[in-house]
Protein backbone atom coordinates (compact mmCIF):
# COMPACT_ATOMS: atom_id res chain seq x y z
CA UNK A 1 0.00 0.00 0.00
CA UNK A 2 1.30 3.43 -0.90
CA UNK A 3 0.33 5.22 2.26
CA UNK A 4 2.02 8.44 1.29
CA UNK A 5 -0.24 8.61 -1.76
CA UNK A 6 -3.40 7.73 0.08
CA UNK A 7 -2.83 10.28 2.80
CA UNK A 8 -2.46 13.11 0.32
CA UNK A 9 -5.99 12.76 -1.01
CA UNK A 10 -8.52 15.44 -0.19
CA UNK A 11 -12.27 15.45 0.33
CA UNK A 12 -13.26 17.62 -2.59
CA UNK A 13 -16.69 18.36 -1.13
CA UNK A 14 -15.11 19.86 1.99
CA UNK A 15 -12.06 21.64 0.57
CA UNK A 16 -12.57 25.33 -0.14
CA UNK A 17 -8.98 26.61 0.10
CA UNK A 18 -6.95 27.21 -3.05
CA UNK A 19 -4.19 24.94 -4.32
CA UNK A 20 -1.45 27.41 -3.39
CA UNK A 21 -2.80 27.59 0.16
CA UNK A 22 -2.68 23.81 0.36
CA UNK A 23 0.87 23.74 -0.99
CA UNK A 24 1.99 26.43 1.47
CA UNK A 25 0.73 24.25 4.32
CA UNK A 26 2.57 21.30 2.79
CA UNK A 27 5.78 23.36 2.68
CA UNK A 28 5.33 24.05 6.40
CA UNK A 29 4.87 20.35 7.11
CA UNK A 30 7.74 19.08 4.95
CA UNK A 31 10.77 17.63 6.74
CA UNK A 32 14.09 19.13 5.75
CA UNK A 33 15.09 16.51 3.19
CA UNK A 34 11.73 16.67 1.41
CA UNK A 35 11.93 20.46 1.26
CA UNK A 36 15.46 20.30 -0.16
CA UNK A 37 14.15 17.96 -2.87
CA UNK A 38 11.26 20.35 -3.57
CA UNK A 39 13.69 23.26 -3.96
CA UNK A 40 15.98 21.21 -6.18
CA UNK A 41 13.04 20.30 -8.40
CA UNK A 42 12.00 23.94 -8.68
CA UNK A 43 15.56 24.94 -9.55
CA UNK A 44 15.61 22.35 -12.30
CA UNK A 45 12.24 23.36 -13.72
CA UNK A 46 12.26 27.12 -13.17
CA UNK A 47 14.95 29.00 -15.12
CA UNK A 48 14.32 32.33 -13.34
CA UNK A 49 15.13 30.92 -9.90
CA UNK A 50 18.74 30.62 -8.81
CA UNK A 51 20.78 29.82 -5.73
CA UNK A 52 22.59 32.60 -3.93
CA UNK A 53 26.29 31.69 -3.71
CA UNK A 54 27.62 31.31 -0.18
CA UNK A 55 28.62 34.62 1.38
CA UNK A 56 26.98 36.72 -1.30
CA UNK A 57 24.12 38.99 -0.32
CA UNK A 58 21.17 39.03 -2.63
CA UNK A 59 21.42 42.63 -3.91
CA UNK A 60 24.20 44.14 -1.86
CA UNK A 61 22.93 47.32 -0.18
CA UNK A 62 19.94 47.76 -2.46
CA UNK A 63 16.52 46.14 -2.59
CA UNK A 64 16.04 42.80 -4.31
CA UNK A 65 15.54 43.32 -8.00
CA UNK A 66 12.09 41.75 -8.08
CA UNK A 67 10.94 44.22 -5.44
CA UNK A 68 11.87 47.24 -7.55
CA UNK A 69 10.60 46.10 -10.94
CA UNK A 70 7.04 46.93 -11.89
CA UNK A 71 5.01 46.21 -14.99
CA UNK A 72 1.58 47.60 -15.87
CA UNK A 73 0.38 44.15 -16.90
CA UNK A 74 1.32 42.36 -13.70
CA UNK A 75 1.89 44.99 -10.98
CA UNK A 76 4.61 44.65 -8.37
CA UNK A 77 6.45 41.39 -8.84
CA UNK A 78 6.92 40.88 -5.12
CA UNK A 79 4.33 41.52 -2.44
CA UNK A 80 5.19 43.02 0.91
CA UNK A 81 6.48 40.72 3.65
CA UNK A 82 3.74 39.26 5.81
CA UNK A 83 3.51 37.84 9.27
CA UNK A 84 1.62 35.15 11.12
CA UNK A 85 -1.45 33.35 9.83
CA UNK A 86 -2.12 36.15 7.32
CA UNK A 87 0.72 34.71 5.22
CA UNK A 88 -1.40 31.74 4.25
CA UNK A 89 -4.29 34.01 3.24
CA UNK A 90 -1.97 36.11 1.09
CA UNK A 91 -0.51 33.04 -0.55
CA UNK A 92 -4.02 31.96 -1.45
CA UNK A 93 -4.72 35.37 -2.97
CA UNK A 94 -1.46 35.12 -4.86
CA UNK A 95 -2.68 31.84 -6.32
CA UNK A 96 -5.83 33.48 -7.68
CA UNK A 97 -4.00 36.56 -8.97
CA UNK A 98 -1.42 34.57 -10.92
CA UNK A 99 -3.42 31.40 -11.52
CA UNK A 100 -3.30 31.65 -15.30
CA UNK A 101 0.45 32.17 -15.29
CA UNK A 102 1.00 29.29 -12.88
CA UNK A 103 -1.00 26.92 -15.05
CA UNK A 104 0.59 28.00 -18.31
CA UNK A 105 2.82 25.10 -19.25
CA UNK A 106 3.61 26.29 -22.80
CA UNK A 107 7.32 26.80 -23.33
CA UNK A 108 8.51 29.40 -25.89
CA UNK A 109 10.71 28.09 -28.67
CA UNK A 110 13.71 30.20 -27.78
CA UNK A 111 17.10 28.58 -27.58
CA UNK A 112 18.12 30.68 -24.61
CA UNK A 113 15.04 29.62 -22.63
CA UNK A 114 15.57 25.97 -23.52
CA UNK A 115 19.13 26.01 -22.21
CA UNK A 116 19.03 28.51 -19.36
CA UNK A 117 18.22 25.91 -16.69
CA UNK A 118 21.56 24.14 -17.14
CA UNK A 119 23.59 26.67 -15.21
CA UNK A 120 21.70 25.95 -11.98
CA UNK A 121 23.34 22.57 -11.56
CA UNK A 122 26.82 23.91 -10.80
CA UNK A 123 25.46 26.02 -7.95
CA UNK A 124 23.44 23.14 -6.55
CA UNK A 125 26.44 20.95 -5.78
CA UNK A 126 27.25 20.76 -2.10
CA UNK A 127 28.97 18.41 0.30
CA UNK A 128 27.08 17.21 3.35
CA UNK A 129 28.72 16.37 6.64
CA UNK A 130 28.72 12.68 7.62
CA UNK A 131 25.22 12.07 9.02
CA UNK A 132 24.31 10.10 12.13
CA UNK A 133 22.78 6.73 11.33
CA UNK A 134 19.60 5.39 12.88
CA UNK A 135 21.32 2.72 14.95
CA UNK A 136 23.73 5.19 16.57
CA UNK A 137 20.89 7.62 17.20
CA UNK A 138 18.89 4.94 19.02
CA UNK A 139 21.86 3.64 21.01
CA UNK A 140 22.74 7.16 22.12
CA UNK A 141 19.32 7.52 23.76
CA UNK A 142 19.91 4.48 25.96
CA UNK A 143 22.08 6.65 28.19
CA UNK A 144 18.81 8.14 29.47
CA UNK A 145 17.28 4.73 30.28
CA UNK A 146 17.97 2.95 33.56
CA UNK A 147 17.68 -0.81 33.06
CA UNK A 148 19.58 -3.88 34.27
CA UNK A 149 22.53 -4.83 32.07
CA UNK A 150 20.83 -7.94 30.67
CA UNK A 151 17.77 -5.91 29.67
CA UNK A 152 19.91 -3.26 27.98
CA UNK A 153 21.65 -6.01 26.03
CA UNK A 154 18.30 -7.23 24.71
CA UNK A 155 17.33 -3.67 23.80
CA UNK A 156 20.59 -3.33 21.83
CA UNK A 157 19.86 -6.65 20.14
CA UNK A 158 16.50 -5.37 18.94
CA UNK A 159 18.00 -2.06 17.80
CA UNK A 160 20.32 -4.10 15.62
CA UNK A 161 17.24 -5.60 13.95
CA UNK A 162 15.71 -2.23 12.99
CA UNK A 163 15.75 -1.77 9.22
CA UNK A 164 16.39 1.40 7.27
CA UNK A 165 12.71 2.31 7.35
CA UNK A 166 12.71 2.16 11.15
CA UNK A 167 10.64 -1.03 11.37
CA UNK A 168 11.56 -4.24 13.16
CA UNK A 169 12.90 -6.91 10.80
CA UNK A 170 11.64 -10.31 11.93
CA UNK A 171 9.24 -11.65 14.53
CA UNK A 172 10.05 -11.71 18.22
CA UNK A 173 10.35 -15.48 17.99
CA UNK A 174 12.96 -15.21 15.21
CA UNK A 175 14.90 -12.49 17.00
CA UNK A 176 14.81 -14.42 20.28
CA UNK A 177 16.42 -17.42 18.59
CA UNK A 178 18.98 -15.17 16.88
CA UNK A 179 20.21 -13.82 20.21
CA UNK A 180 23.35 -15.33 21.70
CA UNK A 181 22.50 -17.13 23.88
CA UNK A 182 18.92 -17.71 22.65
CA UNK A 183 16.11 -16.29 24.76
CA UNK A 184 12.34 -16.61 24.68
CA UNK A 185 10.07 -14.29 22.72
CA UNK A 186 8.53 -13.21 26.03
CA UNK A 187 11.95 -11.97 27.14
CA UNK A 188 11.91 -9.47 24.27
CA UNK A 189 8.50 -7.96 24.95
CA UNK A 190 9.74 -5.48 27.57
CA UNK A 191 12.88 -4.50 25.61
CA UNK A 192 10.73 -3.95 22.50
CA UNK A 193 8.58 -1.51 24.47
CA UNK A 194 11.75 0.40 25.38
CA UNK A 195 12.81 0.57 21.72
CA UNK A 196 9.36 1.75 20.66
CA UNK A 197 9.60 4.56 23.19
CA UNK A 198 12.72 6.04 21.56
CA UNK A 199 13.00 8.75 18.92
CA UNK A 200 11.98 8.91 16.15
CA UNK A 201 8.37 8.17 17.03
CA UNK A 202 7.15 4.96 15.43
CA UNK A 203 10.53 3.27 15.41
CA UNK A 204 10.45 -0.44 16.20
CA UNK A 205 6.97 -0.99 14.84
CA UNK A 206 6.48 -4.54 13.62
CA UNK A 207 4.26 -3.44 10.74
CA UNK A 208 2.84 -0.28 9.22
CA UNK A 209 -0.18 -0.12 11.50
CA UNK A 210 1.85 -0.51 14.68
CA UNK A 211 4.37 2.05 13.42
CA UNK A 212 1.60 4.61 12.92
CA UNK A 213 -0.21 3.75 16.15
CA UNK A 214 3.01 4.34 18.11
CA UNK A 215 2.98 7.91 16.83
CA UNK A 216 -0.56 8.71 17.96
CA UNK A 217 -0.30 10.51 21.28
CA UNK A 218 -3.17 11.52 23.59
CA UNK A 219 -2.67 15.11 22.45
CA UNK A 220 -2.79 14.20 18.73
CA UNK A 221 -5.75 16.06 17.20
CA UNK A 222 -8.69 13.64 16.78
CA UNK A 223 -6.58 10.86 18.31
CA UNK A 224 -9.39 8.33 18.80
CA UNK A 225 -10.63 8.60 15.23
CA UNK A 226 -7.05 8.54 13.89
CA UNK A 227 -6.48 5.23 15.71
CA UNK A 228 -9.72 3.85 14.23
CA UNK A 229 -8.64 4.87 10.73
CA UNK A 230 -5.24 3.23 11.17
CA UNK A 231 -6.70 0.00 12.51
CA UNK A 232 -9.58 -0.40 10.09
CA UNK A 233 -9.58 2.04 7.19
CA UNK A 234 -6.15 2.54 5.60
CA UNK A 235 -7.30 0.82 2.43
CA UNK A 236 -10.51 2.86 2.42
CA UNK A 237 -8.42 6.03 2.62
CA UNK A 238 -6.17 4.81 -0.18
CA UNK A 239 -9.12 4.37 -2.51
CA UNK A 240 -11.02 7.42 -1.20
CA UNK A 241 -13.97 5.36 0.01
CA UNK A 242 -15.30 8.10 2.27
CA UNK A 243 -18.94 6.91 2.34
CA UNK A 244 -17.75 3.53 3.63
CA UNK A 245 -15.70 5.20 6.38
CA UNK A 246 -18.68 7.39 7.33
CA UNK A 247 -20.98 4.40 7.52
CA UNK A 248 -18.64 2.25 9.60
CA UNK A 249 -17.46 4.97 11.99
CA UNK A 250 -20.67 6.94 12.28
CA UNK A 251 -18.69 10.17 11.86
CA UNK A 252 -19.34 13.00 9.43
CA UNK A 253 -17.07 14.08 6.59
CA UNK A 254 -15.62 17.00 8.54
CA UNK A 255 -14.46 14.75 11.39
CA UNK A 256 -13.03 12.21 8.96
CA UNK A 257 -11.28 14.89 6.92
CA UNK A 258 -9.70 16.41 10.07
CA UNK A 259 -8.59 12.97 11.28
CA UNK A 260 -7.00 12.23 7.90
CA UNK A 261 -5.15 15.54 8.13
CA UNK A 262 -3.76 14.43 11.51
CA UNK A 263 -2.93 11.02 10.06
CA UNK A 264 -0.97 12.68 7.28
CA UNK A 265 1.43 14.16 9.85
CA UNK A 266 2.54 10.64 10.85
CA UNK A 267 5.56 9.06 9.21
CA UNK A 268 5.15 5.54 7.78
CA UNK A 269 8.95 5.28 7.48
CA UNK A 270 10.35 6.84 10.68
CA UNK A 271 13.89 5.69 9.94
CA UNK A 272 14.04 7.11 6.43
CA UNK A 273 15.58 10.39 7.58
CA UNK A 274 18.70 8.44 8.66
CA UNK A 275 19.03 6.06 5.72
CA UNK A 276 20.21 6.13 2.14
CA UNK A 277 22.49 8.75 0.66
CA UNK A 278 23.83 11.82 2.39
CA UNK A 279 20.99 13.79 0.84
CA UNK A 280 18.57 11.73 2.91
CA UNK A 281 20.47 12.31 6.14
CA UNK A 282 18.72 13.84 9.09
CA UNK A 283 19.37 17.55 9.48
CA UNK A 284 18.15 19.89 12.20
CA UNK A 285 15.72 22.61 11.16
CA UNK A 286 16.44 24.70 14.23
CA UNK A 287 19.27 24.99 16.74
CA UNK A 288 19.02 25.82 20.44
CA UNK A 289 22.17 27.33 21.98
CA UNK A 290 22.86 27.81 25.69
CA UNK A 291 24.34 31.15 26.69
CA UNK A 292 26.80 31.69 29.52
CA UNK A 293 24.02 32.99 31.79
CA UNK A 294 22.09 29.75 31.33
CA UNK A 295 19.46 31.17 29.01
CA UNK A 296 18.62 29.54 25.68
CA UNK A 297 18.36 31.13 22.26
CA UNK A 298 16.68 29.68 19.19
CA UNK A 299 18.03 30.12 15.70
CA UNK A 300 17.30 28.55 12.39
CA UNK A 301 19.92 26.16 11.06
CA UNK A 302 21.69 28.60 8.73
CA UNK A 303 23.01 25.91 6.41
CA UNK A 304 19.74 24.01 6.37
CA UNK A 305 18.39 25.58 3.19
CA UNK A 306 20.00 27.42 0.29
CA UNK A 307 19.29 31.09 -0.36
CA UNK A 308 17.09 31.71 -3.39
CA UNK A 309 16.61 34.72 -5.63
CA UNK A 310 15.09 35.74 -8.94
CA UNK A 311 17.54 36.11 -11.81
CA UNK A 312 17.61 39.86 -12.60
CA UNK A 313 17.99 39.35 -16.35
CA UNK A 314 14.79 37.33 -16.59
CA UNK A 315 12.93 39.76 -14.34
CA UNK A 316 13.85 42.49 -16.83
CA UNK A 317 12.87 40.31 -19.77
CA UNK A 318 9.43 39.82 -18.22
CA UNK A 319 8.70 43.57 -18.67
CA UNK A 320 10.54 44.11 -21.95
CA UNK A 321 7.88 44.96 -24.58
CA UNK A 322 10.31 44.10 -27.35
CA UNK A 323 10.04 40.45 -26.34
CA UNK A 324 7.00 38.58 -27.61
CA UNK A 325 4.05 38.27 -25.26
CA UNK A 326 4.19 34.45 -25.02
CA UNK A 327 7.71 34.66 -23.63
CA UNK A 328 6.77 37.40 -21.15
CA UNK A 329 3.74 35.43 -19.95
CA UNK A 330 5.91 32.35 -19.52
CA UNK A 331 8.51 34.28 -17.51
CA UNK A 332 5.87 35.95 -15.33
CA UNK A 333 4.47 32.56 -14.47
CA UNK A 334 7.90 31.30 -13.52
CA UNK A 335 8.60 34.45 -11.48
CA UNK A 336 5.29 34.03 -9.68
CA UNK A 337 6.10 30.40 -8.92
CA UNK A 338 9.56 31.34 -7.64
CA UNK A 339 8.17 34.13 -5.46
CA UNK A 340 5.52 31.87 -4.01
CA UNK A 341 8.14 29.26 -3.10
CA UNK A 342 10.35 31.86 -1.45
CA UNK A 343 7.42 33.33 0.50
CA UNK A 344 6.26 29.88 1.62
CA UNK A 345 9.77 28.96 2.78
CA UNK A 346 10.16 32.25 4.66
CA UNK A 347 6.80 31.74 6.36
CA UNK A 348 7.86 28.19 7.25
CA UNK A 349 11.02 29.58 8.86
CA UNK A 350 9.13 32.21 10.87
CA UNK A 351 6.50 29.78 12.10
CA UNK A 352 9.05 27.12 13.00
CA UNK A 353 11.20 29.61 14.89
CA UNK A 354 8.25 30.99 16.88
CA UNK A 355 6.95 27.52 17.73
CA UNK A 356 10.40 26.36 18.84
CA UNK A 357 10.85 29.42 21.05
CA UNK A 358 7.57 28.64 22.78
CA UNK A 359 8.65 25.02 23.29
CA UNK A 360 12.03 26.01 24.71
CA UNK A 361 10.41 28.48 27.10
CA UNK A 362 8.26 25.66 28.54
CA UNK A 363 10.92 22.94 28.48
CA UNK A 364 13.92 24.64 30.12
CA UNK A 365 14.10 21.92 32.77
CA UNK A 366 14.45 19.31 30.04
CA UNK A 367 17.32 21.25 28.47
CA UNK A 368 18.96 21.95 31.84
CA UNK A 369 18.66 18.52 33.46
CA UNK A 370 17.66 15.96 30.84
CA UNK A 371 14.61 14.00 29.61
CA UNK A 372 13.55 12.98 33.14
CA UNK A 373 12.54 16.59 33.71
CA UNK A 374 10.32 17.08 30.67
CA UNK A 375 7.22 19.12 31.48
CA UNK A 376 3.67 18.31 30.37
CA UNK A 377 3.02 20.34 27.22
CA UNK A 378 0.18 20.26 24.73
CA UNK A 379 0.16 21.57 21.20
CA UNK A 380 -2.85 23.69 22.16
CA UNK A 381 -0.65 25.47 24.73
CA UNK A 382 1.97 26.35 22.14
CA UNK A 383 -0.71 27.36 19.65
CA UNK A 384 -2.07 29.81 22.22
CA UNK A 385 1.39 31.27 22.91
CA UNK A 386 2.24 31.68 19.22
CA UNK A 387 -1.24 32.80 18.21
CA UNK A 388 -1.94 30.15 15.56
CA UNK A 389 -4.27 27.20 15.15
CA UNK A 390 -3.23 23.91 16.71
CA UNK A 391 -3.13 22.34 13.23
CA UNK A 392 -0.40 24.84 12.29
CA UNK A 393 1.67 23.75 15.28
CA UNK A 394 1.12 20.11 14.33
CA UNK A 395 2.38 20.76 10.81
CA UNK A 396 5.27 22.89 12.03
CA UNK A 397 6.69 20.16 14.28
CA UNK A 398 5.96 17.19 12.01
CA UNK A 399 9.24 15.41 11.17
CA UNK A 400 11.25 18.44 12.33
CA UNK A 401 14.42 18.14 14.39
CA UNK A 402 16.12 20.48 16.81
CA UNK A 403 19.80 20.43 17.76
CA UNK A 404 20.21 21.19 21.47
CA UNK A 405 23.13 21.09 23.93
CA UNK A 406 21.72 17.70 25.01
CA UNK A 407 21.62 16.26 21.52
CA UNK A 408 19.24 16.18 18.60
CA UNK A 409 15.55 15.57 19.22
CA UNK A 410 12.36 15.44 17.23
CA UNK A 411 10.28 18.51 18.06
CA UNK A 412 7.33 16.24 18.77
CA UNK A 413 9.37 14.77 21.62
CA UNK A 414 8.66 17.87 23.71
CA UNK A 415 4.89 17.41 23.70
CA UNK A 416 2.81 15.28 26.02
CA UNK A 417 0.22 15.39 28.76
CA UNK A 418 0.81 14.79 32.42
CA UNK A 419 -0.50 14.68 35.97
CA UNK A 420 0.20 16.28 39.34
CA UNK A 421 2.10 14.49 42.09
CA UNK A 422 1.11 14.41 45.75
CA UNK A 423 3.49 17.29 46.38
CA UNK A 424 1.85 19.40 43.68
CA UNK A 425 4.54 18.92 41.03
CA UNK A 426 3.49 18.45 37.42
CA UNK A 427 4.97 15.36 35.80
CA UNK A 428 4.77 14.39 32.13
CA UNK A 429 3.21 11.13 31.03
CA UNK A 430 6.46 10.42 29.19
CA UNK A 431 8.31 10.30 32.50
CA UNK A 432 5.62 8.10 34.00
CA UNK A 433 5.93 5.70 31.07
CA UNK A 434 9.72 5.76 31.34
CA UNK A 435 9.50 4.95 35.04
CA UNK A 436 7.03 2.18 34.28
CA UNK A 437 9.48 0.68 31.79
CA UNK A 438 12.27 0.88 34.35
CA UNK A 439 10.19 -0.81 37.06
CA UNK A 440 9.18 -3.66 34.76
CA UNK A 441 12.72 -4.00 33.42
CA UNK A 442 14.17 -4.30 36.92
CA UNK A 443 11.52 -6.62 38.40
CA UNK A 444 12.08 -10.19 39.52
CA UNK A 445 10.83 -12.18 36.51
CA UNK A 446 9.84 -15.06 38.73
CA UNK A 447 7.58 -12.69 40.68
CA UNK A 448 6.70 -9.89 38.25
CA UNK A 449 4.96 -6.77 39.48
CA UNK A 450 1.20 -6.73 39.14
CA UNK A 451 -0.58 -3.52 38.19
CA UNK A 452 -1.40 -3.04 41.87
CA UNK A 453 2.29 -3.46 42.71
CA UNK A 454 3.20 -0.91 40.07
CA UNK A 455 0.73 1.55 41.60
CA UNK A 456 2.49 1.14 44.96
CA UNK A 457 5.94 1.54 43.41
CA UNK A 458 4.87 4.70 41.60
CA UNK A 459 3.49 6.10 44.86
CA UNK A 460 6.86 5.42 46.52
CA UNK A 461 8.32 7.67 43.84
CA UNK A 462 5.84 10.42 44.71
CA UNK A 463 3.56 9.80 41.74
CA UNK A 464 0.06 8.74 42.78
CA UNK A 465 -1.56 7.15 39.76
CA UNK A 466 -4.71 5.10 39.36
CA UNK A 467 -4.54 1.41 38.57
CA UNK A 468 -6.56 1.88 35.40
CA UNK A 469 -3.99 4.43 34.22
CA UNK A 470 -1.16 1.99 34.91
CA UNK A 471 -3.02 -0.66 32.92
CA UNK A 472 -3.64 1.79 30.08
CA UNK A 473 0.00 2.80 29.74
CA UNK A 474 1.26 -0.73 30.23
CA UNK A 475 -0.82 -1.79 27.24
CA UNK A 476 0.22 1.29 25.27
CA UNK A 477 3.86 0.28 25.85
CA UNK A 478 3.07 -3.30 24.76
CA UNK A 479 4.01 -4.65 28.21
CA UNK A 480 2.17 -7.91 28.91
CA UNK A 481 0.36 -8.56 32.18
CA UNK A 482 2.31 -9.88 35.18
CA UNK A 483 0.96 -13.36 34.52
CA UNK A 484 2.28 -13.27 30.96
CA UNK A 485 5.63 -11.84 32.09
CA UNK A 486 6.28 -14.54 34.66
CA UNK A 487 9.31 -16.76 33.93
CA UNK A 488 8.95 -20.20 35.48
CA UNK A 489 11.98 -21.96 36.91
CA UNK A 490 13.02 -25.12 35.06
Amino acid sequence: MRLETSLSQRLSTETTIGPRMIQSMEILQMPMQALEERIELELEQNPVLELIPRGEQEMGEGEPVERRIKDPEMGVLRLDPVQGEADFQRLDLMSRDYGDFMNDESRPSRGRLEEMGDRHHDLMASVAAPPPNLRDHLLEQLSFVELPAEQLELVRHLIGAINAQGLLDGTLEELALAHEPPVSADDLVGPLAVVQHLDPAGVGGRNLRECLLLQVMPETPHADLVRTLILNHLEDIQYNRMPAIQKRTGRDQTDIHNAIESLRTLNPRPGSAFSGSAGAAIKPDVVVDRLEDGEYVVRLAEDALPGLRIDASYALMARDRQIDRATRVYLRGKISSAQWLRDAIEQRKRTLERVTRAIVERQKAFLDQGPDFIEPLKMQDVAGIVGVDVSTVSRAVADKWVQTPRGMFALKRFFGGGTTTASGVDIAWENIKRKLLELVGAEDKSEPLSDEDLVEEMEKNGVPIARRTITKYRKMLNIPSSRERRVWAH
